[in-house]
């Protein structure tokens, strides 16, 4: 639980550190990925927050070795109410009513789907450790290219000239579907990371797919969150992304490794219910921004 609460603090300090070295560096975009790595690399501010999401990395190795999926994700969502505070207080970003509301009720589902797939009694502490392989890559690749056409596509619609500028939901959720992938990869590895046997257990990792999709996940998520995260909100694009993360993590993860189904009907209608409300509120959530923006940083 400790692990846990470090890497929402870690991961949501991350965030905010690279909003703000972001809002003083030209535009970046996935067109340019040597430019864009040129330029934030350049940033003492943003090497802070990139090393402390590498920190949050870690520690969410640590959680992944100790508690169930389900059980951490739920640790995790509660990182998104630090994240609006700090967004609010250090970037100065402010959030309409609605968002606000829907913002409660991804809460809200995300809760739902956690506890619907809380383990209960003997088996409140089970962890899955192994998942087949080519289940892992049947739920990861349908993902991965789904992410990429979203953010290309979402890229080719903001670059309309009269359009109104967008909140980021489309580059949340697409930028989410990578993460999840990422996180499903991190649960593998931890499961991979044994006490006895190092070579042995390196080797093992090496055959697995889990450590090519942390470099494919890493290197294209690297590029289009910053993208993203220049040109949108912090307050709302980071926490669609943990909502589409989250959601992913927790029910194809729990599938993959085998820990078990709801068989109880109030746990089931939980799971039902909390995912249906999240991908309508995401749906719902408006895809232009009317709120007030942050300054923007200089751009050539």
């Amino acid at each position: 639980m400790a692990a846990a609460l470090l890497a929402n603090v870690l991961y949501s300090a991350g965030f905010v550190l690279e909003k703000r070295a972001l809002g003083a560096l030209p535009e970046v975009t996935v067109r340019r990925p040597a430019r864009l790595l040129r330029l934030v690399l350049g940033s003492p501010l943003w090497i802070g927050g990139s090393l402390a999401l590498a920190a949050g990395f870690a520690a969410q190795l640590a959680v992944y070795r100790t508690l169930p999926i389900a059980a951490a994700q739920g640790l995790f969502v509660s990182g998104l109410v630090l994240l609006v505070l700090l967004s609010a207080r250090l970037l100065g970003e402010e959030t309409s009513g609605r968002e606000r509301y829907a913002l409660g009720a991804i809460l809200l589902a995300l809760l739902m789907v956690v506890l619907s797939l809380r383990e209960s009694g003997a088996d409140a502490d089970t962890v899955g450790r192994d998942a087949p392989y080519p289940l892992i890559l049947l739920v990861c690749v349908p993902a991965l290219a789904a992410g990429v056409w979203l953010y290309s596509s979402a890229e080719r619609n903001a670059r309309h000239r009269h359009r109104l500028p967008t909140t980021g939901v489309e580059y949340g959720i697409a930028v989410g579907l990578l993460y999840g992938v990422s996180s499903l990869a991190v649960k593998g590895v931890s499961s991979h990371l044994t006490t006895g046997g190092v070579g042995a257990s390196a080797l093992a990792l090496l055959r697995s797919p889990y450590p090519y999709l942390l470099l494919f996940t890493g290197a294209f998520g690297l590029v289009m969150s910053q993208a993203a995260l220049q040109r949108c909100r912090a307050s709302l694009i980071v926490p669609v992304c943990t909502t589409v993360t989250c959601l992913f993590t927790a029910v194809l993860g729990t599938l993959s490794f085998g820990e078990e189904l709801p068989d109880e009907p109030l746990r089931l209608a939980l799971r039902v219910l909390g995912t249906v409300l999240a991908v309508t509120v995401l749906l719902a959530m408006p895809k232009h921004d009317t709120a007030p923006r942050t300054p923007a940083g200089p751009r050539s």
